[in-house]
């Protein structure tokens, strides 16, 4: 089984809130909000009826997708993170103890209409979900966005040979991930890359490339996109996902 019990308690479920709704960090632009922002930037002129937020955390690319479609599905492996989606999206806000030092904390708040994100919320509907093992429900989108996913998930290949089933002909999947592989979150013979492969460096994009080459394209070249996670007031991580966009081809 996945190893969620680091996404389902009290302090984790704090530096997701920040990361999601709170302050800019070291000069970096909100993570989620540029994933969504970057998603819609490759749309284009497609279809924007239904969207897919796989591996949602706390809900604000979720959200902030909703702006533009008509209908936006957050799945997550968390209970803690889907029961706080559909609390922030029921109550208009979001309240949380950040951890400062220690026991200390501060209590934020932020509202999803400061955020301009109001109305975009009833066009939201959050689930908890197993990205490697979806519901048939799940399916008939012109969007789907894995964002910080792929390296949590126990067999990402079963996700990654299978979404294509759900994807709109022409839609797209966006995937973002630093390749953060452990094992404590994904048995090592299930890694898409980051390994050798016949002598040879094999990279998670080289393995992502594989598996999605028979129902997709690539249409950019990736790029990187910059995230911090506030820990606590004096520790942060500062990390960057590799985001890369594929179409789904006529068979």
């Amino acid at each position: 089984m996945q190893q969620s019990a680091f996404y389902e308690n009290d302090t984790t479920l704090a530096q997701y809130l920040e990361f999601h709704f709170g302050e800019r960090w070291h000069g970096e632009a909100n993570f989620p909000k540029a994933l969504a922002d970057a998603a819609m930037d490759a749309m284009g002129g497609r279809p924007l009826q239904r969207a897919l937020d796989i591996g949602c955390a706390c809900g604000r690319t979720s959200f902030e997708l909703a702006r533009y479609f008509q209908h936006v599905d957050g799945i997550d492996f968390s209970n803690a993170f889907v029961d706080k989606c559909k609390e922030v999206a029921r109550e208009k806000r979001v309240r949380y103890a950040r951890p400062e030092e220690g026991e200390l904390v501060t209590y934020q708040e932020q509202t999803l209409a400061f955020l301009g994100l109001e109305e975009a919320a009833s066009r939201v509907a959050f689930h908890q979900g197993d990205a490697c093992d979806l519901k048939p429900e799940f399916t008939g989108y012109d969007l789907v966005l894995a964002g910080n996913l792929i390296d949590r998930l126990y067999q990402p290949s079963l996700f990654l040979t299978t979404i294509h089933e759900r994807i709109n002909e022409l839609g797209l999947l966006v995937i973002a991930s630093p390749y953060t592989w452990l094992e404590e979150y994904t048995p090592k013979e299930h890694w898409v890359g980051g390994f050798k492969k016949n002598g040879e460096d094999f990279s998670t994009f080289d393995g992502l490339t594989e598996m999605l080459a028979p129902h997709f394209r690539l249409l950019f070249e990736p790029w990187s996109l910059p995230f911090v996670i506030r820990e606590t007031r004096n520790k942060f991580q500062h990390s960057f996902s590799e985001l890369s966009v594929w179409e789904k081809v006529s068979q």
